[in-house]
């Protein structure tokens, strides 16, 4: 399922500007968060934000503030959790404006409750924002293709991403790695990172490999997979692992540098 497959299922019951800023506003988000723009991923978060409440609104409330004038969220947030749970489902209920709200505080205050305590939040605070974000549009998603569950539509939203990594240049389907830096076992990570539930065979591995990596790729792929379960290997395919994920953005290999 890609953007335009998730876009036409919120179309079923939301407001097309409604959906195109929500959709627009997570993938910037994400975008900034690997680029190191942290303080503008909780900018877009905003903007995530005033997309999400009035699409609750519409869904909850047959109507919806227009977007540019001032939404009254702890109101709309209050109204929400009154309604019953036999015509809502608790996500729209509770569980998303809760998100929503959580968001919202880290863009409007944040930067300024840490000024004097010398601690910059930005990494903690955006990491924290793009994750809520990938949660709740993962619930949208849910909501509307009721044939997916909670854990697919999650994997979908994550793909979303992972398919447009920085250090990562596509090019008539082969990929490039532009940080000439990376190990043999960082490159293969990123490319797989990339690559997301897709995975990749040994061919493409090899293909995309730099030229002086190519005779030891078959250990590579060994230590990854054996010796430290970054990667899995089902049907001559290759996938990263949580744990793989868990390397790749801890030591932001997707970056340039």
């Amino acid at each position: 399922m890609d953007r335009e497959t998730i876009r036409a299922g919120l179309l079923t019951a939301y407001d097309e500007k409604l959906v195109d800023e929500l959709l627009e506003a997570h993938a910037e988000a994400k975008r900034n968060y690997y680029l190191g723009g942290l303080r503008l991923s909780a900018v877009e978060g905003g903007r995530f934000c005033e997309a999400a409440f009035r699409m609750l609104q519409q869904r909850a409330l047959g109507a919806f503030l227009p977007l540019g004038k001032m939404l009254k969220t702890d109101d709309l947030i209050a109204d929400l959790a009154k309604l019953s749970a036999t015509t809502q489902p608790d996500s729209i209920r509770v569980h998303i404006p809760r998100g929503l709200r959580v968001v919202y505080d880290i863009r409007n205050k944040r930067d300024a409750a840490h000024l004097a305590d010398g601690i910059d939040p930005n990494l903690q605070d955006a990491t924290l924002v793009v994750g809520i974000l990938d949660w709740m549009l993962a619930e949208f998603v849910r909501l509307h293709h009721p044939t997916i569950s909670a854990d697919k539509a999650q994997r979908i939203v994550e793909d979303l991403v992972t398919r447009h990594v920085p250090v990562i240049q596509e090019f008539s389907g082969f990929l490039k790695v532009l940080n000439p830096k990376l190990t043999a076992s960082n490159r293969i990570l990123v490319l797989l990172y990339q690559r997301g539930t897709v995975g990749a065979n040994y061919s493409e591995l090899d293909a995309w490999a730099h030229p002086s990596m190519r005779k030891n790729l078959q250990r590579t792929l060994r230590q990854l997979t054996d010796d430290h379960a970054l990667l899995h290997e089902n049907g001559g395919r290759y996938y990263i692992t949580r744990s793989g994920l868990r390397e790749v953005e801890s030591r932001h290999l997707y970056h340039f540098q």
